[in-house]
């Protein structure tokens, strides 16, 4: 992706609109202990996942910049760029040392974290 302004609004618009598809009917599912979620904003709740919604946290293994993460075990996610469906396939049945979220994950949870770790790394869909 160029990192032009325009492209990166561009950028951001349609990771809002893919993330925003998935969330539709499930903005409200998370929570952490007494802070609610911001449901207004899709990415954030994705990201919110990615960083601290799953144990052992994704971002504690993968970098992937929009996360602000720096993980040194799993890939860059940056550079892998992988698709929704590789993703989602990763978290459903781990890969390698990554465990399976298949029983701590809703599908609609997996579904948009794949959707959130393809668009921010650049993967699309």
């Amino acid at each position: 992706m160029n990192g032009t302004p325009v492209n990166r609004i561009r950028f951001a618009r349609a990771a809002r609109r893919i993330v925003a598809a998935t969330w539709v009917a499930t903005a409200g599912w998370l929570s952490f202990g007494s802070q609610a979620a911001d449901t207004t904003d899709p990415l954030a709740l994705c990201k919110k996942l990615f960083t601290q919604g799953t144990t052992p946290a994704c971002a504690l293994c993968h970098t992937l910049k929009d996360a602000g993460s720096a993980g040194a075990v799993g890939p860059v996610l940056d550079e892998l760029k992988p698709d929704a469906s590789r993703v989602a396939n990763a978290l459903r049945n781990g890969l390698g040392s990554m465990p399976s979220y298949k029983a701590t994950l809703t599908e609609a949870q997996i579904d948009a974290l794949a959707r959130y770790v393809a668009a921010a790394s650049g993967g699309g869909q």
